[in-house]
């Protein structure tokens, strides 16, 4: 096979937090890249349907590539966040033990921390693991800020372009939208989420199956104007990892989420028990919780790998399609950690890849890629389109498909 052109661009696929960090990435190290989202706009999928908290990974294993990714992101990150003005509530999150057990799992995880180099302290007082460096952002605005600066940079945003095929050449990869665009690429990152497998098979590669997790969040306001000054993790137990609760930057308080397992990748309704499920929980640890009643409720799907976790690297079935699949919980997360990592895989298939610049921010520039118009609070803005917000007052809706597994799943 044919090294392929360093004058054809690279193509992601997917306009979500990590296709949005590839091309942000990829644009900075001086690599032309284009972004293809089948949606009218960025970030219509798990990247606004989460928790818009970004993690430290004290919590995560340490030697996974997960973890390694979750760290590099957190280098990286800051300068970025502050360079494109990405609002950010840095308020720390605490882990309550409630009984011996709990306890004994707060040492195991402040020993984890430590092991992954993050901050971690244990209070005196009542023995709750106090984790500073956990934080809230608003995912859509990060995602679009991420796209924009990459398009200041010089590089290009396609929107509603659902990719139909993938035709390898000897110079590079043709991609065709389902519009009939055509694009000749050097090399395609498959950051598709839900559908990365479906990107994978147009190419025959059937290495990895994704399905949908759902996860269910219930919005609250609190009396008297008061508000959360901080992320309220729980203490895992061996089944679960539990329901959080969160602030976010519009003033709410967020519950949540489930983890539901799914087949049906369309299917983002609140399930009527969710609620139950969420606040019998929740109660506990945030007792203000207790008699208040939702002002609304959201879902989101999480991109799971049956079987796998953090498909990252280069096609079996062509080098020159590298599958970014199954970033299942952490995506918002370890998103520029994944898309420097990407980035250092490109040399080995021919593309040339340099250092990389310090972000441009898109006001410095008339060019901009889409974003989404200001329409209320990030979580609103992505489930009403997807028809998975449900007003207080309104029910919650039936969900279909729900298969094995509802305990919860926190870091999503």
């Amino acid at each position: 096979m044919n090294s392929p052109s360093p004058a054809l661009p690279v193509v992601v696929i997917g306009g979500g937090i990590v296709g949005s960090a590839l091309l942000h990435t990829l644009a900075h190290r001086g690599v032309d890249a284009v972004l293809l989202e089948a949606e009218s706009e960025l970030g219509l999928a798990a990247s606004g349907t989460n928790s818009g908290i970004l993690h430290t990974g004290f919590d995560s294993t340490p030697g996974e590539l997960e973890t390694e990714l979750i760290l590099r992101a957190a280098r990286i990150r800051p300068a970025i966040l502050d360079a494109l003005g990405v609002p950010v509530i840095a308020c720390g999150a605490e882990l309550v033990p409630h009984t011996e057990e709990d306890a004994e799992t707060v040492v195991a995880l402040a020993a984890g921390a430590a092991a992954n180099g993050v901050e971690v302290e244990i209070r005196e007082s009542d023995g709750a693991l106090l984790v500073p460096g956990e934080s809230v952002s608003d995912p859509v605005a990060f995602t679009a800020a991420l796209a924009a600066s990459a398009v200041a940079t010089g590089a290009r945003v396609e929107l509603d372009a659902r990719v139909s095929s993938l035709t390898p050449g000897d110079d590079g990869i043709e991609v065709e939208t389902s519009d009939g665009r055509r694009f000749a690429a050097a090399a395609v990152v498959n950051a598709a989420g839900l559908h990365a497998d479906d990107v994978a098979r147009l190419i025959g590669d059937d290495s990895f199956e994704i399905y949908p997790r759902k996860g269910e969040f219930f919005v609250f306001r609190l009396p008297d104007g008061a508000t959360l000054d901080r992320i309220i993790l729980p203490v895992p137990t061996k089944r679960t990892k539990g329901v959080l609760v969160f602030p976010t930057l519009d003033g709410t308080v967020i519950a949540g989420p489930t983890a539901v397992d799914l087949d049906d990748k369309d299917d983002w309704t609140v399930r009527p028990e969710a609620r139950d499920e969420i606040l019998a929980k929740a109660v506990v640890q945030f007792p203000a919780l207790e008699g208040l009643e939702p002002i609304a409720s959201y879902a989101g799907l999480r991109p799971a790998g049956r079987g796998s976790n953090y498909v990252i690297g280069s096609s079996e079935k062509d080098a020159r399609l590298i599958n970014v699949a199954a970033i299942r919980s952490t995506g918002l997360t370890a998103s520029l950690g994944i898309a420097d990592y990407v980035a250092e895989l490109l040399p080995s298939i021919g593309v040339e890849v340099g250092p990389l610049q310090p972000p441009t921010p898109a006001a410095s520039t008339p060019a901009a890629a889409p974003a989404p118009a200001p329409s209320g609070p990030w979580w609103r803005r992505t489930a009403e389109h997807r028809g998975a917000l449900r007003a207080a007052g309104a029910g919650t809706g039936a969900g279909a498909g729900a298969g094995a597994g509802a305990g919860e799943e926190h870091r999503a």
